[in-house]
């Protein structure tokens, strides 16, 4: 791409953790932080350009937490219709408030297995009008990468079904990363037992 391409990361952390027993998964103890803190140190200390965090369940606890630590915290009010709202509303503040973007890289405030390396990977692999997604062995999904082409869809996605829809549509677009060993997920107090 000759210069160096501006990439904004967008960590979704606004559902109401329903399935961790009452407490925010959030705020769960991880290494020396939280979940959110961890995927925020990740996201912060890869070669992305800046961070933002689309909060919505107990957005004014998290809020507290997490407004002082250099990266940019977004509401998204619509948070219970699910991720696909997350990730509209941050992508329609992406474009608002900032300069023009050349790529944004969705990832999960609960898959703590995914680091720094991994999320640079994705970059690395970056193309202008391409999309760099995370295999789960016979499907595609984040963390991951789209350029500006996609933008536009990005915003307009409803309910829960993240950024799949969008992945399917333009599957020829999708360069594939192997993300075995990385993408187990914080669901129930289970998952975290055997995560940690």
């Amino acid at each position: 791409m000759g210069e160096k391409p501006q990439i904004a990361v967008l960590v979704l952390a606004a559902g109401a953790s329903t399935r961790m027993g009452g407490a925010l998964k959030q705020l769960l103890p991880w290494k020396d932080t939280t979940l959110l803190g961890h995927a925020i140190s990740q996201a912060k200390a890869s070669k992305a350009d800046d961070v933002f965090i689309v909060l919505g369940a107990q957005a004014s606890k998290l809020r507290s937490q997490f407004g002082q630590n250099g990266t940019t915290l977004v509401e998204n009010e619509q948070w219970a219709s699910g991720m696909g709202t997350s990730i509209a509303c941050g992508v329609a503040y992406l474009t608002d408030h900032k300069k023009d973007w050349d790529g944004v890289l969705v990832m999960l405030c609960d898959q703590p297995l995914v680091d720094t390396a991994y999320l640079n990977t994705l970059i690395d692999t970056f193309t202008a009008n391409g999309i760099v997604a995370t295999d789960y062995g016979g499907r595609r999904g984040v963390p991951a990468l789209f350029s500006k082409t996609f933008f536009q869809e990005l915003a307009l996605l409803k309910e829960d079904y993240g950024a799949r829809e969008v992945l399917l549509r333009h599957h020829e677009d999708v360069i594939v990363l192997n993300g075995i060993g990385k993408t187990a997920d914080v669901d129930t107090p289970e998952d975290y037992k055997n995560l940690k």
